[in-house]
């Protein structure tokens, strides 16, 4: 139903078109219409100032069909037209690229990795050293550059903005462990627990890996 309409729509507003274009011109005999896309022309009737084709020759010139509902004439689009293809387009605007997806997932994989590690060094009172925090820090760096590349859709961007965030927090979250350990300050097994970044980092990771797995966005404001 929607494509029908698009397609009468598109229909009138050419038909719009053709009138205005051609009353602009000086008055000439013979004229046709040639539609952008198409090979092949139609021959134009003018009556009474007005310009008129038949819809029979104007469906075939745009590889349309045609069918009677009662005193209607109902004009269908071609599958894989450039109009059903925008359509179809504007209907997918918030899914992810492929290239996208895959350096995203790759990028949350590490962010998760990195989280992991530090969790586990925390509850177990483990030194957190420049060491061991860099290759992770380095890598989610490359991983988030990777991801800046593979950015082609409206909502690879959006997405980016909260993986950017979320790099972001987990960088603070480390950052402030090593500050912890370079000061000699005590550091209790349940910190991460009771620290909001930490909750933050936690949310946001689930609320992306929602939106790997639905491969569409959706912000739910956990990344912000």
């Amino acid at each position: 139903m929607l494509a029908r309409r698009f397609g009468i729509s598109v229909v009138v507003s050419l038909f719009l078109c053709i009138n205005f274009l051609i009353f602009a011109r000086p008055s000439k005999q013979d004229r046709t219409l040639l539609v952008t896309g198409y090979s092949g022309e139609l021959p134009i009737v003018e009556k009474d100032r007005h310009l008129y084709v038949a819809v029979d020759a104007f469906a075939r010139l745009i590889n349309a069909s045609i069918s009677y509902r009662g005193n209607q004439v109902v004009l269908t689009l071609p599958e894989g037209s450039a109009d059903s293809q925008a359509m179809t387009r504007e209907g997918n605007r918030s899914e992810f690229s492929r290239a996208f997806l895959a350096a995203a997932i790759e990028q949350i994989s590490v962010i998760r990795e990195w989280h992991s590690t530090l969790e586990t060094a925390v509850q177990r009172g483990y030194p957190i050293t420049d060491d061991w925090i860099r290759p992770f820090n380095d890598r989610a760096q490359k991983n988030l550059a990777l991801v800046s590349v593979a950015l082609s859709t409206e909502s690879d961007r959006s997405a980016y903005d909260l993986l950017v965030n979320e790099y972001s927090n987990m960088n603070k979250l480390a950052e402030q462990f090593l500050d912890a350990n370079r000061s000699r300050t005590y550091i209790p097994n349940d910190a991460l627990e009771k620290d909001s970044l930490n909750r933050r980092i936690l949310a946001c990771s689930r609320s992306l890996e929602a939106m790997a797995a639905s491969g569409e966005f959706i912000d739910d404001g956990s990344c912000h």
